[in-house]
């Protein structure tokens, strides 16, 4: 993989987290305790990735609001280089996330902004030879800002950039079918994936089979396995596995697939084993986990 910035193409969101003290009681009370935190899949990357020290230009939409103009700040100081396109009359992207006591967290989005990115939103810096591409499941999923993802990932082949894609989310993924997605990112070198998308893209929740199938359109696949680590798979190579990192204590998983793209990325392009890659993705994943939202601390 080559050396040089990273764009990354995605949504930025400001994340309601909603740690519940128990079930929701249906039609009555839940005690919680709620903050308000920067988020979105691809804006978190982008921040883990500046967090890193990697130059890195985040291309999303928000709204003319102070959470637009917060989410730009909240970017900038993890040195993240920011190409917000900005919607008027539309709010920037809000998601109430709820968490339950184990840690896990359920999604409620609503994209706002995000819905409205198009292909003339992206920059003219940070396409070119050396550099790499990553790209957000969410913003190829969504019909609206399908065409501006698209644009991306052909854009950055032109200019000789290494790509990748995390699907980023089951239940959006079965909504616009396996043949469909796969079309989208056919030719994007390296894709992020877990058992549950795997299950909706291939079939399969078996990290080999996971693999075989999507090693026919693409050069590198990594399975996440969540608390089982990682695997990395190649044609022509053996698996390279990753443990999972030791985490103390779960509290918010909000993330910790985006932090674990960054750790990934942000170690290869630096011409580094992929087993280091693998194992400095599983630390910042489980670095993720250890607190409520989806950035790293400050």
């Amino acid at each position: 993989m080559n050396r040089g910035p990273v764009v990354v193409i995605g949504d930025v969101m400001a994340d309601v987290i909603t740690r519940m003290s128990g079930p929701i009681a249906h039609g009555s009370d839940t005690t919680a305790e709620i903050v308000l935190r920067p988020g979105g899949s691809g804006a978190n990357t982008a921040a883990w990735l500046g967090h890193l020290g990697v130059p890195t230009v985040f291309v999303g939409c928000v709204g003319d609001d102070a959470l637009g103009r917060d989410a730009r700040q909240a970017l900038e100081v993890h040195g993240v280089t920011t190409a917000l396109a900005v919607v008027a009359d539309v709010p920037t992207g809000t998601c109430v996330v709820l968490v339950d006591l184990t840690g896990e967290r359920s999604m409620l989005p609503d994209a706002g902004a995000n819905a409205f990115l198009l292909p003339e939103h992206l920059p003219a810096e940070g396409f070119a030879p050396g550099g790499h591409l990553h790209v957000s499941g969410y913003t190829l999923i969504r019909e609206s800002s399908r065409d501006a993802a698209a644009a991306a990932i052909a854009r950055a082949h032109r200019a000789g950039m290494t790509t990748s894609v995390d699907p980023a989310s089951a239940a959006p993924l079965a909504q616009i079918g396996a043949a469909a997605f796969l079309s989208l990112i056919t030719g994007v070198d390296l894709v992020f994936i877990t058992r549950d998308e795997g299950e909706i893209l291939c079939g399969s929740r078996e990290p080999t089979e996971i693999a075989r199938q999507l090693l026919g359109t693409h050069a590198e696949v990594v399975v996440k396995l969540g608390d089982e680590g990682a695997t990395w798979f190649a044609d022509g190579e053996p698996p390279c596995i990753a443990a999972p990192h030791p985490t103390p204590h779960v509290i918010d998983t909000t993330g910790a697939g985006d932090a674990f793209a960054a750790g990934f990325l942000g170690t290869r392009l630096h011409m580094s084993p992929t087993r280091s890659a693998l194992s400095n993705a599983c630390r910042l994943a489980a670095s993720a986990v250890g607190a409520p939202g989806a950035r790293p601390r400050r």
